[in-house]
Parts: C-alpha cells; sequence; structure tokens
C-alpha cells in the first residue's frame, strides 16, 4: 500500500501547565491514566486541541496500542493498512482520496447521520461529523483534502488528543492523523482506516 507522508509541523503551542493540570494527562511511565468521561461539553475558555505528552505513544503489546484493530472494519478498509498505520506509524498515512475508494460515500445514505466514527483498535467513539455544517461541507473540506477533515466541535476530546508536532491520536495509543490548521481554524486531517471501528457492545 502506497503511503503519503502527511507529517506538517503544527503551529499550536502546548498548553499551559495549569490547563494540562485541569485536562486529564496523557501517559505516565507506559502506563495510561483514567480519563475523564463525563461529558464532551468543553468550556469555551478550553484551549483547543487538548495535547498529550510524547509517552501517550509509549511502546506497548502491539505497537504503541495494546492490541491489533479490529477484524470487521467499516466500509471495507483494508485490516493490514489499518493495523500499520494505526499502530505501527507515527507520520505516514492512507493515500489520498483512499477513503473515496471504500464502501464510504457508497453506503452515505444508509448511515444514520451525523456519522460516528469509532477507534478502529479499542472501539470508543471519537469524532462525529457533521457537527455545525451540513453533510456536502463536510464531504467537499474532505475531498478537497484527499482525507476526513474534522472541525473542532466535532472531536470527542474524551478521546482524541494532539502532540506538539500535529500528530493527533487516541489516548490509548492509535495513531489517527495530525491537525493541519487552516483560516478557519484547528483542521484534524484523520485517516478513514484510524476511524473505521465498530462500537463497543
Amino acid at each position: 500500500m502506497k503511503f503519503t507522508n502527511t507529517l506538517f509541523a503544527c503551529s499550536m503551542l502546548v498548553a499551559s501547565a495549569s490547563a494540562r493540570s485541569a485536562s486529564p494527562a496523557a501517559f505516565v511511565g507506559g502506563s495510561s491514566r483514567v480519563f475523564s468521561k463525563t461529558s464532551t461539553v468543553l468550556k469555551a475558555a478550553e484551549k483547543l486541541p487538548i495535547m498529550a505528552e510524547e509517552s501517550a505513544m509509549s511502546q506497548k503489546a502491539h505497537g504503541t496500542s495494546e492490541k491489533p484493530v479490529q477484524k470487521n472494519l467499516r466500509w471495507s478498509c483494508d485490516y493490514d493498512t489499518a493495523d500499520r498505520i494505526c499502530n505501527f506509524n507515527r507520520h505516514y498515512a492512507e493515500h489520498a482520496g483512499y477513503w473515496q475508494g471504500t464502501k464510504f460515500l457508497a453506503e452515505l445514505s444508509e448511515m444514520e447521520q451525523p456519522i460516528k466514527f469509532y477507534d478502529s483498535v479499542t472501539g470508543e467513539l471519537l469524532f462525529t461529523a457533521p457537527m455545525g455544517r451540513t453533510m456536502e461541507e463536510f464531504l467537499v473540506e474532505s475531498q478537497g483534502h484527499g482525507w476526513p477533515s474534522f472541525r473542532d466541535e466535532e472531536v470527542n476530546w474524551d478521546y482524541v488528543r494532539c502532540l506538539k508536532d500535529g500528530e493527533c491520536i487516541s489516548t490509548t495509543g492509535t495513531h489517527l492523523g495530525h491537525n493541519l490548521p487552516d483560516g478557519k481554524g484547528n483542521r484534524y486531517c484523520i485517516n478513514l482506516v484510524s476511524v473505521a471501528g465498530n462500537p463497543e457492545e
């Protein structure tokens, strides 16, 4: 599978120490702390994206995660590609437009909207889109950039974090993509294979 390098420098500053202490930390000594699940609603004053330390992507039982991706990924996403990108990768991505070659668009009319995107490893809800815009606007932006593109209000911050270099990850170590801000604000450019999981039962 051909990959496209999407590592870009992130212009966002790491949140202040006080802000980090108010938000759940990432990982310490390779073991995860408990992340708050009380609400996905963020205070207006909270700085986004919520940051994590590099230790969040430390080596675990299966690359940067504790286990492989799910076998039955949605939209016929390729298992091997997904496992490599999610768990054994920090800088590369599915090729531009990959998501359009899956069954995502063909199944769009059958999906409940807004669409929920789940971690391909853990099944945790990571993104919900579109929020605050139309489906057409979400698709046009994603097609224009080559990858599904999410905005701040479409992110479930209970389980999503960013590193200082812009890498976007899950709190359990799944590589998701990168934050590539534009004139409208933060834009999370995400691999479909990373968010094609099925929800936990």
